[in-house]
This record gives structure tokens, sequence and C-alpha cells, in this order.
């Protein structure tokens, strides 16, 4: 191999030139660098090109007016609501939409989304049921009593499955609102059993229940400019798209029962005792967490069975959903938060059983205080006036209100896995006040909306927590082991909720690690973060899609990045870069220039091969007239040499001697004698292209590290090399030092100078000659004007 190192005086000691290693790059050119296109839906006006809403983007909304009771003894849960629905869409509806969750948990009225099931090797006497065919009604489900108008007319509507059509009395347009009202009732599931998100657990030892109270309610479906009615059924995996509103809910609940709920509590100097009351007072400015409710006076709640009642009234505005809580169980403790960015002044609060004292009491509030600075910092201000954590033995969000785990053994003690298990949950489901909460995204159609960029989030804030956090997804290295799989048990990020089979990595892990690689690796942190706030702040209270998001990045930070869009988001390759082979080499200092004699013909007319049909035609259109023609100022020598009207002799030959460059002097030799090349090449194995990063380690010790942005691969997606010229020996090259890319094979990540990759080659190393002026013509032939003696 030989290489031609010129002009000596940009030449790096440490500098690199990449280079194709083929003849002809465009060879193994495939798709990756495209622009997606059409995968994209057109732009308009209510969604723009650059990724914001446009100036004609609307959202409908709905206010809801909730009373419920709660009968504990009979485990049922009976609600009424006045639902108040403005239609701000261009559209005229004549029937509306609502969601039915709780039929899920029935077994004639749910979704009938089944999977395949085998014998398993192991169960319980609780899930083993005989078969029954058809199935019974097992009793759960929504009960619906009555759908009026708000007069009190009776309403038509049809229940398919866990959705609810009403078919309205007259067209909505554009504008109007509709008013109408539910009654309903339903048995609580005990959900440690059946599971799913809502339903009551049962403390044996104690014989208290925990109530988490989600999806109670019959909730309007989401109609946007992108899909018309979201109305697809809830099987239970793909979460929920809701539209914002008002909420004012009263629950009726046993007199010895503590509530937490969406929003504020209007009425606590009804349903708090004196001293309650007043440590709730103290602790709205407090910073430290101050009991509420004590261990002592939860304990001593457990042991009477109040059969008096009390009725809790909350407030929320500007929320998509409505969650609550309820028990006798609880202690309850809370502190004053205030966010910098908009001088908010939150209550953040816990409540959580005994079982949980000992983690809760030091944890919890103190990790949503944190949580929701650390998620203001990152997309925007918490605008809400309260954050709750409820210790429910699960994990699930809501606006204002999460149910996480985090209970200690017996004797007090715990886990660092439980305790790192908690604080990890609770900033997670804390942390989807953001994601879906606020920036609302459509979760029953993408999952990663919302799992994927809070678990990004809440990657950030773990490492604002304890730089020690043993956080599992995050960083590039933790979704390596899901990467590997092979081809038929991976599937796309862009892949409907309800179809993804490996959930956690797909919906959480991998939208998570990616956003980290385009933080850390591909854009760079301040970069970044500037569009990632942007994407937050335009899409605050708003319904974004994928396409949003994508745009948003890129029109906010000034990067390409459709490449990686396309090969994470939308494809399963791998990362799997290798070092195939390093070539070394060293310069011949003493290497004499050559002087070349180089022979050349006249060069000919350059007039085409071949006159095609278009010539043949515009010379016989006696209406065409060619300038060229008409103006004798534009026939110079060469409009009279290509007609035959200049002759010069083609068959002439002409001798020119050339000397590009010259030999080194001994200065020169002295400076480069040391210089070593290094030619890498790196073959793509895993398909996903990524950027290069090196790093060198030199036989006296010292490092270097280099980086190639991923555009090195656009003209060859396979093959590249990068040559480097060092002054010192290397010892060796680590590719991906800090497993930063994903990468899924590091055993072909490294090369060492063992001995073996001594020189194997040189390279001829001249001084540049300045150029002078440039003489002959194109293509190695003599300008035909100076061989006739011509100037104009």
């Amino acid at each position: 191999m030989k290489l031609k190192v010129t002009a000596l005086s940009v030449l790096l000691y440490a500098g690199a030139s990449a280079q194709n290693i083929q003849n002809n790059p465009g060879s193994n050119h495939g798709n990756k660098f495209e622009q997606l296109g059409t995968i994209l839906p057109t732009p308009n006006m209510y969604r723009t090109a650059s990724g914001a809403p446009g100036h004609g983007y609307w959202q409908n909304r709905a206010d809801y007016d909730i009373t419920a009771y709660l009968d504990e003894d009979k485990r049922n849960l009976k609600g009424s609501e006045t639902v108040t629905y403005y239609n701000n869409s261009p559209d005229d509806l004549d029937y509306i939409w609502l969601q039915l969750d709780e039929n899920q948990q029935s077994s004639v009225k749910n979704a009938d989304y089944q999977n395949s099931s085998i014998i398993p090797k192991t169960t319980t006497d609780q899930h083993l049921k005989i078969t029954e065919l058809p199935a019974k009604d097992d009793g759960y489900g929504v009960n619906l009593e009555k759908v009026t108008d708000a007069s009190g007319n009776p309403l038509k509507y049809t229940v398919n499955k866990t959705m609810m059509r009403i078919d309205l009395p007259k067209v909505l347009k554009k504008g109007e609102k509709f008013i109408f009202k539910i009654n309903w009732n339903y048995n609580i599931p005990n959900r440690i059993i059946k599971g799913g998100r809502g339903g009551y657990e049962n403390f044996s030892e104690d014989g208290n229940d925990l109530y988490t109270m989600t999806q109670w309610y019959p909730r309007m479906c989401v109609y946007s400019d992108f899909q018309g009615w979201q109305n697809h059924q809830f099987t239970g995996r793909g979460e929920f798209a809701l539209v914002f509103g008002n909420f004012k809910v009263s629950m009726n609940v046993p007199a010895d029962h503590i509530v937490g709920g969406t929003g504020e509590c209007k009425n606590y100097d009804q349903v708090l005792n004196s001293d309650q009351l007043a440590r709730y007072r103290k602790a709205e400015n407090a910073a430290e967490p101050i009991e509420i409710v004590t261990l002592d006076e939860a304990k001593k709640a457990e042991k009477n069975h109040s059969k008096q009642r009390k009725t809790w009234n909350f407030e929320a505005n500007d929320v998509r959903d409505f969650a609550w809580t309820s028990s006798r169980k609880f202690v309850w403790d809370g502190m004053r938060v205030t966010i910098p960015e908009n001088n908010n002044k939150v209550m953040a609060m816990s409540f959580y059983p005994k079982e949980a004292y000992g983690l809760y009491r030091n944890y919890s509030t103190k990790a949503i205080a944190h949580t929701i600075k650390t998620y203001s910092e990152f997309t925007i201000p918490y605008p809400y006036p309260v954050a709750q954590s409820v210790e429910a033995a699960n994990g699930m969000e809501y606006p204002m209100i999460c149910f996480n785990f985090g209970r200690t053994e017996k004797d007090g003690t715990y886990s660092e896995g439980t305790k790192n298990g908690m604080i990890g949950v609770i900033i997670h489901e804390v942390g989807h006040n953001f994601f879906p909460m606020i920036v609302n995204s459509d979760e029953r159609q993408w999952s990663w909306m919302d799992e994927g960029l809070n678990t990004f989030t809440e990657y950030l804030t773990e490492e604002k927590w304890d730089n020690k956090f043993p956080s599992k997804r995050g960083p590039a290295w933790t979704i390596v082991d899901y990467m590997k799989l092979p081809k038929d048990q991976l599937e796309p990020i862009m892949t409907n909720s309800e179809n993804i089979v490996q959930f956690g990595p797909n919906a959480y892990s991998k939208p998570a690690t990616g956003l980290n690689i385009l933080r850390e690796t591909i854009m760079g942190r301040e970069l970044f973060d500037k569009a990632f706030k942007t994407y937050a702040k335009r899409w605050a209270f708003k319904h974004p899609e994928p396409a949003d998001f994508f745009r948003t990045m890129e029109d906010a930070s000034g990067e390409d990045l459709d490449w990686f869009w396309r090969g994470w988001f939308y494809g399963t390759d791998p990362v799997d870069i290798a070092i195939d082979k390093v070539t070394v080499a060293t310069p011949d200092l003493d290497a004499v220039p050559v002087v070349k004699e180089e022979t050349y013909n006249v060069e000919k007319p350059l007039q085409n091969e071949f006159e095609d049909i278009s010539k043949i035609r515009n010379r016989e259109d006696k209406n065409i007239t060619f300038d060229v023609e008409k103006d004798k100022s534009l026939q110079d020598f060469y409009y009279r040499y290509d007609r035959g009207q200049e002759k010069v002799d083609t068959n002439r030959t002409y001798t020119l001697k050339k000397e590009e460059n010259t030999a080194l002097d001994s200065k020169d030799k002295s400076k480069f004698k040391s210089i070593t090349a290094y030619q890498v090449d790196f073959v793509n194995k895993g398909g996903l292209v990524m950027p290069i990063i090196l790093e060198f380690t030199f036989e006296d010790g010292t490092k270097l590290r280099d980086k190639s942005s991923a555009q090195i691969w656009r003209l060859n997606e396979q093959k590249v090399s990068k040559t480097f010229y060092f002054d010192k020996k290397l010892k060796s090259i680590q590719l991906d030092p800090m497993r930063e890319t994903a990468d899924i094979d590091t055993s072909n990540n490294f090369w060492s100078n063992d001995g073996s990759s001594s020189p194997t080659s040189k390279f001829q190393l001249f001084k540049q000659k300045q150029n002078g002026p440039v003489r002959g013509g194109s293509n190695g032939k003599v300008n035909p004007m100076q061989a006739a003696g011509k100037k104009s």
C-alpha cells in the first residue's frame, strides 16, 4: 500500500483523515441516511413540519362533576357524574365515545384480547379455575344504571366491550357543548389476585383494605385531528388517551378512612381532626416531611372500623384524569416544595400503611420533591399544586397522584434492592406527571411516547439523586442483552402497544437508551437539552404524535436525525461495529520525486458523440433561432473550431515535464522521522450505524480519544476506514471505550500491537510544490487554442 501525504504544513501528528476502503463506495449504499419522507404524516395546519402545533391546532375538552360512594362492606363503588363535553373541532359530531375501563376486569365484558396459554409448571389455588364454556359472568365490570341528558331525558347508547357510544339527540357543532349524566356502579376487584391497576388490597392480619380507585368512572375518549375517535379497546396493556378538563369530585367513605386524590382537597377542616389539621397547616410551609396522620393514629384506626361516613371534596383543573385512594391504614406526611422556574409552591405528600413506614417515612416525600424539581429543569416547570405518592404494592401513575411499592420486612429491615427499587419507581411514577399527564400523548397507540421519554428523564433524575444509583434503564450498556436477541424476538419501537412481545425493553428501555445516546454521544448535552425542553414546552397540555417529537428534536437542534429515528425507532438492527484490520506504515523520507514526461495530443472539438432527437428537431424547427448564430460576438475560436472553420493538427503531439513535489530537506526529515501511519478498517456487522469512538493507548502510557460522527458511514454503510498519523508508537486501540453506543459484541472492539503488527509498508513523503499555471486541457489533452497560436 502506498500513501502520499502532501501539504506538510497541515499534517497533524494526531490528525486523521477518513477514507472509504472501496473503489466504488456507492456499491454498498443503502437507505440508512435517507430522509423519513413519506413515513411521517404530511404536515398541515394542525401540525407543522417543524414539529410544533399549527395555527389551526385544536383539541376537545371535558369537565366532570362526580360523586362517589365507597361501600367497604360490599366492596362496591357507586358513582354519578355530570360531564360537559366541548367540541372545539371543525367537525360536526353526531355521537361521542366513552371508556368503560373496568369492563376489562369482567369475564364477559372484557376486550377479549387473548394470549396463547400453556400448562404451567406451578400455579396457586387462586389462579386455577375450572374452564367454563361459555364463560360465566363473574360479577365484575361496569353496571350502567342511567344515561341521560342534562334534563334527565334518556340517551341511546351502545356498549362495545370496554367502549361506550352515546348517540346525541342532535348534531354537536363546532364551538358547542353537550352536557350528560351517567349513574353507574361496579364491584371492586381484589387487584392482588385479579391484577390490574385499580381495586383493593386486603391485609389479613388486621382485616383492613387499601383502595386504589383508578379508571373508576366513565371517561371521555379523545377525538383528534390525526385519528378521529381513539376508541381502541382497553386490553389491560396499552394505557390511556384522555382529554383535559376540570374536575370536581366528592368521595363518601368510612369516617376513619384517609383519602388522597388528584388535585386539592377543599374541606380538610371538615374531615380532619384539629390535631391533624394543625399538622397539615404546618406541613404546608415545612422544608422536611411532617406527619399529618401519625403512625400511632394509623395503628389505632386499624382496630376500629367506623360505621360513620365522611365526604371528601376535591378539585383539579387542567388534568386529563382523576384517581384517588382510601384506607384507614394510612400514615400521611407532607412538605412544601418550591419550583424555582415558576415559583410554584407544591404540596408533596405520601400515604402509606405501617408495613411501609420504615422506607416511606424516610424517602418517599423527598423523592417526590426531587423528582418534580429535576423534571422541571429538563422539561417545563411543574404547574400543579400537589404531587403525591401512595404505597400500594404496585406502580401506576395519574395526575398529581401515583401508586408505588416499598415495604419493609416485618422486623423493619429492608434490602438495598428494595430501597433502590422503591426510589426508582417513585421517581418514575411521579415523573409521569410530565409524560403523559401534561405532554399528553396517546398511550393506547404508542407506549414509548410516555414510558420511554419518562424512563429517560427518570434516569437523569436518578443520577441527580445519587451518582451511584444503580439505574437499570438509560445507560447504553444496559440495553445490550435485549438488542442481541434473535431478530424474530425483536420488534421496532414504532409498534402498537398491544402487539409488543418484549414490552419492558421495547416501550421503556430502548427508547430511553436511544435518547441518552442522542444526548451523550450524538447531539451533546446542550443541544439535546434545548431541543427536548422545546418539545415539552410546545406540547404541554396538548396531544403530540411521534412525528411531532421527531421533527421538533431536529428543528430545535439543527441536527438531521432521520438516520437515527429510522434505525433505532423503526428498525431492529443492533449496533455491532468491529475493528476489522489495522495496517501500519512508516514514511519513506528519502523518496526521490519523479519527473514525469507526459505526451499530449491536441483536444478534438467538444461535441457529443451522438446527436439526440431534440437537437435534430430543434434545427428543423424554423421557429427556433440560436443566439450564437445571430450574434457574431459569440462566435469565438471554438465556435469556428467546432464547425471546421479553424484548422488544428489534432495528430500533433506535445511532450511536457511535470514535477509536482520536491524532496524533503534535513529539517523536514528530522521533523517527521518518528511518524507512523495507522489505517483502521471498520466493519458494520450489526447494521445500525453509530459514531466511531476510539481510545488510543501509546507505549508511553498516554491516551488520546477520537470520535467520528455516524455520517462517516453515509457513502458505505458496511465498511469504512480511518487513517491516523502519530509521532509515537501505538500500543492498542479500543473502540467505544465507554460502552456508549450499545455495541452488542465488544470482543471485536480491540486491537493490540503485540509485535505482529510491525510496519508492513511505507508511504512516500514529499514537500508539496506550489502549483503553477495549469498547462494542457482537460482529459490529458492540449488546449487547441494554444496549439493554433490564437488568442481569440
